[in-house]
């Protein structure tokens, strides 16, 4: 120990107050604190957080406490203004509170309230002090002689498994540190923080403790060491500050929150690591081994017994070569990926996002602070067998059953809230108008700070969404918006909020005149058509809208098409095939026959765009209301020496967006393309190149190759045709078709 760490002058004074710096997430700094306060024997420990949650503490104890967990404050009147206070099982501070928990010490946090924290704005920061604030360890590790400061500490403290305390050794090294830094006091409301400490501390003193021990970052413990400055100095300080109504409370949190990458200021980089260093009490190597090959083998993978011994022996050796006490993460992780990986990134990847980092979510007692929307959503979730999981999972439901139609029905209303928990994948925007729904489930952290946010909105799930819709439906600012709320008020079977979102929707549909609009507004209510279908819900008022916004579409249509350029009349297209297949969904022969009247009606128009009157024809032509001969006669027209090289390809493109099955199936189209192509003076062909490629690129490599094979077996019947001519002399061209089937390898048939 005194070898790592960097021998400096003058040592702090330790007198009533044990001051124990440590990292916020370290499972060495946790196993020092946890033997330091045992042979201490403290009446008081004071621990870094905020003090309006001492009424929690008592919860850490209870036996549905399994951390990571996390403290979440904010403010009363406006939850978006948060913060959480996070917790392993190797985290210093956790291990503090179950020991006085255990053995009946008063436990405290000591740090400003999050009263004031909540309600202050952000300091700027100063760019050199505030690098030597967020890793002061990079100046002790230069000091040993360590290139990366991670390492160093993990070597001095997080690795280390004997009995040594080094919270002296760390005071001494902060207190050069901080003043090698010349901050003006501190930094980033550090100032604040450590003189409320040190009130705490005095108060502590004024009510008879004796012993009193402090687990703290190891960055405060120069600012309160003996002797503390007046009392007068940290009031003025303190006077002042910004102060709102915070409320406390423990949520689940994940190792995945804890990970450095994530932003959060105090992570690690490898959570799964640090939590089996704690809680491995022999052959940590081995055992994080047997971890990793039994992740791989579920996935398929093979993995020895031979595997694991050559990666335990490469740890260490890499360990010794580089003066380690312990291999590191960096040794592990050489060893995992040369030997049990085999050198495959793609596994390595996997073992980092699962073993390294980890997945495992924390559990809170049911007797904690909760708002009745949570309450709510937790009753739900157990009574449907769904448990949060941060672990991303597939849900396929049958709205046939009574339980997946309740599963899908809190989905739908989380989403309504805020509360991404499930994302339908895109299986499920194909079975719309099915009895099917596919989901991907992932429980996040901070989702009960969305569900703090929603719970102005109602205090269970299924009238905060109501709500959460009437309010979306008075708001809306446009017809697509309201109609999408249709949608979600059927598939979140919000039968109450229906009536205000019809009432916006007949509002805005009787106001909006622009078609581009209306096609946006159009398939949300085709689709909320069939699934009314499937949930048993009376869609009346919906489809007499429905009908009303085709009929205004199939009116405004002629107009909107007029005068287009090419990228404008993209995205009209795209907006006529999103109106097509929601035609398709309505069932009603009506409305469809007026809707491939208004096309039939547009399509042979020559003011049209290339690329618009391509799709247009194509949509006919699939809906069996443009024949055969008539596209190929449409088609030759386009395709003739008149018209402009670019127009054509055009065409093209828009007819033959989506595949090229129809050229392999319509050999009339597929020769009248191919005569077309051939006929493009040289000149033209090298700028309609391009936009034939963009088209015909589309294709699968399948299509295209079978569309050469049909072009190549059409050459071959025109000759065989020609073969027939009357005029041709059979005796001249019999030596000359001997020769070409003698080269040909094929045998003459006898005459």
């Amino acid at each position: 120990m005194e070898g790592l760490l960097p021998r400096l002058p003058g040592r702090v004074a330790m007198t009533e107050a044990h001051l124990l710096g440590i990292r916020h997430h370290g499972p060495g700094s946790a196993r020092a604190v946890r033997r330091t306060i045992e042979k201490l024997g403290p009446d008081l420990i004071l621990v870094e957080g905020p003090p309006e949650a001492d009424g929690l503490l008592s919860l850490v104890g209870d036996s549905g406490m399994r951390p990571p967990v996390a403290l979440l404050g904010y403010v009363a009147d406006d939850p978006s203004r948060c913060a959480f206070w996070p917790f392993a099982t190797f985290s210093p501070e956790w291990q503090a509170i179950q020991y006085g928990l255990a053995n009946g010490i008063p436990v405290r946090f000591c740090d400003l309230p999050a009263a004031h924290s909540l309600a202050a704005p952000a300091e700027p920061e100063t760019p050199a002090a505030d690098q030597v604030r967020q890793d002061p360890l990079s100046a002790l590790a230069n000091a040993a002689g360590y290139d990366d400061p991670e390492r160093w500490w993990d070597d001095v403290i997080e690795h280390r498994l004997d009995d040594a305390t080094p919270f002296t050794v760390i005071a001494e090294a902060m207190t050069e540190v901080r003043s090698a830094t010349q901050l003006p006091g501190s930094h980033n409301g550090d100032a604040s923080r450590e003189a409320y400490m040190r009130g705490t501390l005095r108060a502590a003193r004024r009510a008879g403790h004796r012993k009193v021990a402090v687990v703290c970052g190891a960055w405060h413990v120069p600012a309160l060491a003996d002797p503390l400055p007046p009392a007068s100095h940290d009031a003025k300080l303190l006077r002042g500050l910004p102060k709102v109504k915070v409320t406390m409370t423990w949520v689940p949190w994940t190792h995945g929150r804890l990970a450095a990458d994530t932003g959060y200021r105090a992570g690690v980089t490898s959570p799964g690591w640090y939590h089996h260093l704690f809680t491995a009490e022999r052959q940590v190597l081995e055992s994080w081994f047997v971890t990793v090959a039994r992740l791989l083998r579920q996935e398929g993978q093979p993995v020895s017994s031979a595997h694991l011994i050559e990666a335990v022996r490469l740890a260490q050796t890499l360990a010794t070569l580089r003066g380690r006490p312990l291999a590191g993460l960096a040794e592990v992780t050489e060893a995992t990926h040369a030997v049990i990986c085999d050198g495959d990134d793609v596994r390595l990847a996997l073992v980092h996002r699962k073993v390294v980092i980890g997945e495992r979510l924390g559990t809170v007692p049911a007797g904690t602070p909760a708002i009745p929307l949570q309450r709510d959503l937790d009753s739900l979730q157990r009574r449907l067998r769904l448990k949060p999981d941060p672990t991303e999972r597939a849900l396929d439901l049958d709205l046939r059953s009574a339980t997946d139609a309740e599963r899908s029905r809190l989905l739908h209303r989380l989403r309504v809230l805020g509360v991404a928990w499930g994302e339908p994948t895109s299986g499920e925007a194909r079975n719309k108008g099915t009895f099917r729904e596919s989901w991907r489930l992932s429980w996040k952290p901070e989702y009960p700070v969305s569900l703090i946010e929603a719970s102005r909105y109602g205090t269970t799930v299924a009238s905060a969404a109501t709500a959460r819709v009437r309010e979306a439906a008075d708001t809306a600012r446009t017809l697509a918006h309201v109609t999408g709320l249709v949608e979600q008020s059927l598939l979140a079977d919000l039968p109450e909020a229906l009536p205000s979102v019809l009432t916006a929707l007949g509002t805005r549909a009787a106001l909006d005149t622009d078609v581009n609009h209306l096609a946006d507004a159009l398939p949300p209510l085709a689709r909320t058509l069939r699934y009314g279908d499937v949930r048993s819900t009376d869609t009346g008022a919906i489809r007499t809208v429905t009908a009303d916004l085709v009929v205004r579409i199939c009116v405004g249509l002629p107009v909107a098409v007029s005068g287009l350029a090419d990228d404008a009349a993209r995205d009209l297209i795209r907006r006529i095939d999103a109106v097509h297949g929601a035609i398709g969904l309505l069932d009603d022969d009506e409305l469809r026959d007026r809707w491939l009247n208004t096309l039939n009606m547009v399509a042979p128009r020559t003011d049209l765009a290339g690329p618009l009157a391509g799709r247009l024809s194509r949509l006919l032509y699939d809906a069996e209301r443009l024949a055969g001969e008539k596209t190929a006669r449409r088609l030759g027209l386009v395709l003739t020496t008149g018209v402009s090289p670019d127009h054509a390809a055009g065409w093209i493109e828009g007819f033959f967006s989506g595949g090229g099955l129809l050229l392999l199936h319509d050999e009339d189209l597929l020769r009248v393309i191919d005569q077309w192509l051939s006929a493009i003076p040289a000149d033209h062909f090298v700028e309609v190149l391009p936009l034939l490629r963009r088209t015909f690129g589309t294709f699968s490599a399948p299509e295209r190759r079978s569309i050469g094979e049909r072009v190549a077996q059409g050459l071959a019947t025109t000759s065989r045709a020609a073969s027939k001519v009357d005029n041709l002399d059979h005796e001249r061209a019999a030596p000359v078709v001997a020769t070409i089937t003698r080269l040909l390898g094929l045998e003459v048939a006898s005459s």
